[in-house]
């Protein structure tokens, strides 16, 4: 793991060096839960190589996207439910291989006190995700389905730096909460318009 991209915005090298020294290092593959809803959160994640995607599941199954967490990133949500000793509210899982630096609560709250910079990280944090959950509900209430579908396939392919997205219909229709024949149809649509080109689980930007 790299230092030096740890962190997004420059810190000081010692708060580098003890979440090392403090935390976890673990290595996800593609799709595996991190996190379940209601599970207990003991320590706080940090994306250190690859991507997670975060979502919320509704009582029957159905799951939303909420956002993704890049390297040099963590869950606000994992901060502020193990600070509070509270359970999960969200599911995380790994988008591609992921490297992750897990830091126990305890720990986190140490770095508070004595680093400024770690809450501005925190506050950094809470500020992006709250304008990214903002945009989710701005797009659930307000934009059509075939709008979203179109923004969520850019969104995929700028996170992986591809024209090609790789993924299933039966995906795309979970992540946006939506169904499988819902975004069957209109990505068909907007190969007809010359928005996208179709492959076998895999969906191309023109």
């Amino acid at each position: 793991m790299d230092l030096d991209n740890l962190i997004e915005f420059k810190s000081s090298p010692e708060i580098k060096e003890k979440l090392f020294a403090y935390g976890i290092a673990k290595t996800f593959s593609e799709g595996d839960i991190i996190l379940n809803e209601n599970a207990y959160i003991k320590a706080i994640p940090i994306v250190t190589r690859g991507s997670i995607r975060v979502m919320r599941t509704d009582e029957d199954g159905r799951e939303i996207l909420l956002y993704y967490i890049k390297a040099g990133e963590s869950c606000i949500m994992s901060f502020l439910g193990g600070m509070h000793h509270d359970t999960s509210k969200v599911k995380a899982a790994a988008e591609e291989e992921t490297e992750i630096l897990f830091v126990p609560i305890d720990k986190v709250s140490l770095l508070i006190k004595e680093y400024p910079e770690w809450l501005d990280y925190i506050f950094r944090l809470y500020h992006k995700r709250f304008e990214e959950l903002l945009e989710v509900v701005n797009a659930v209430a307000f934009k059509k389905m075939d709008e979203r579908l179109l923004n969520f396939i850019k969104m995929k392919c700028d996170l992986t730096k591809s024209h090609t997205l790789y993924v299933t219909h039966e995906q795309l229709a979970n992540e946006l909460g939506t169904a499988r024949v819902v975004v069957s149809r209109l990505l068909k649509q907007m190969e007809a318009e010359g928005l996208v080109v179709l492959g076998r689980n895999k969906i191309s930007l023109v």
